[in-house]
């Protein structure tokens, strides 16, 4: 009988800390994509002015690796409610989740944004190709039939057609989840394999690694700052190229030139059509034990996903965001007032 009552005392205590939280914390807790961070702002921002009896939530950056892995340190006041990420969450980053405690994930898909290269507004015209890109950053690239380390050193070493700038690249560092995308649709994408098969690596896992490593002797600089950082390094060497957001581009095209992707200019246009290459969609994660503990975190979500926000004319599309289309946000919004969980 002890022992059923001992059980009993922690089963509650362990309740009472994972749900009874909400006195000590009243204000929403965000964190992650740098992406995702402006868009979150505006909404936290006109929350709070439209919901006067909740406070504004708080809003950091930090990338969206970074994000995620705070959101699953666990569940209780000292742990965030959202996380943004430029990126879906990865299968690894759920099971830690769980084994912390956060068992229930809501994904939440606001809309979508495009990655650009671009250069000081001075400089030249660029027509970039992915394989353009993987040649001039890719730590080693086939020559003569070998794996070698990347002799090129100018961008008109790998496209004639391209300034015979010196290779600088600013790129989104690991952390971030504009860095998987970098990878996977420009890297990877502009990555000859059957040349690195040719060359003596057989094993797949090998060669997708060898397409997406990026050289490490300087002339591609990751940034693990938001985008200003990167702005900041292109306004310092006036043909440094610097892979942004496309809202962040938009809010500073009198400071920066874009360049073309497979021929294709990216606009919200562009990108809504999936005519431009280099798009993803963009997320925040909601803990579900917070819903209903934490004050305002419900009516947060839903103000988010209203069309007020994300609609096709509204604030965050006007910054920059690409409202996904009708019938995709009806269904997101149906899939959270049903409680859906990954």
């Amino acid at each position: 009988m002890q022992k059923i009552l001992l059980t009993t005392s922690v089963a509650a205590l362990a309740l009472t800390a994972s749900v009874g939280f909400a006195a000590a914390r009243d204000q929403i807790q965000v964190a992650g994509s740098s992406t995702v961070l402006p868009y979150a702002k505006i909404v936290a921002e006109q929350f709070g002015e439209t919901f006067k009896n909740f406070k504004t939530p708080v809003v950091e950056s930090g990338g969206s690796g970074a994000g995620i892995k705070e959101f699953c340190k666990g569940v209780g006041e000292d742990t965030i409610d959202i996380a943004n990420s430029s990126r879906k969450i990865k299968e690894d980053e759920v099971k830690s989740c769980v084994e912390a405690g956060v068992k229930e994930i809501e994904e939440i898909k606001i809309g979508y944004d495009g990655i650009v290269f671009a250069t000081d507004i001075k400089g030249d015209d660029w027509a970039l190709e992915p394989k353009d890109i993987y040649l001039a950053l890719a730590a080693k690239v086939v020559k003569d039939g070998q794996m070698v380390d990347n002799p090129y050193s100018k961008w008109s070493e790998v496209n004639d057609k391209l300034p015979a700038w010196d290779i600088a690249a600013y790129i989104p560092g690991e952390k971030h989840g504009t860095r998987e995308v970098f990878e996977v649709k420009l890297m990877e994408e502009g990555c000859d394999k059957d040349a690195i098969k040719a060359s003596g690596i057989e094993d797949k896992k090998e060669i997708e690694k060898a397409c997406i490593a990026v050289r490490k002797d300087g002339k591609a600089v990751d940034i693990d700052g938001d985008y200003t950082e990167t702005l900041s390094r292109i306004d310092s060497n006036k043909t440094g190229v610097g892979v942004f957001g496309l809202a962040f581009y938009e809010n500073n095209a009198d400071k920066l030139k874009v360049a073309t992707v497979g021929g294709i200019a990216p606009s919200t246009e562009t990108i809504a059509s999936g005519e431009y290459p280099v798009s993803r969609p963009l997320y925040f994660y909601v803990k579900k034990a917070h819903l209903g503990v934490v004050p305002g975190l419900k009516e947060y979500v839903e103000f988010f996903l209203d069309d007020q926000m994300v609609g096709p004319e509204s604030p965050l599309a006007e910054y920059g965001l690409v409202a996904a289309p009708d019938a995709e946000r009806d269904a997101q919004r149906a899939a959270f007032a049903d409680g859906k969980t990954m």
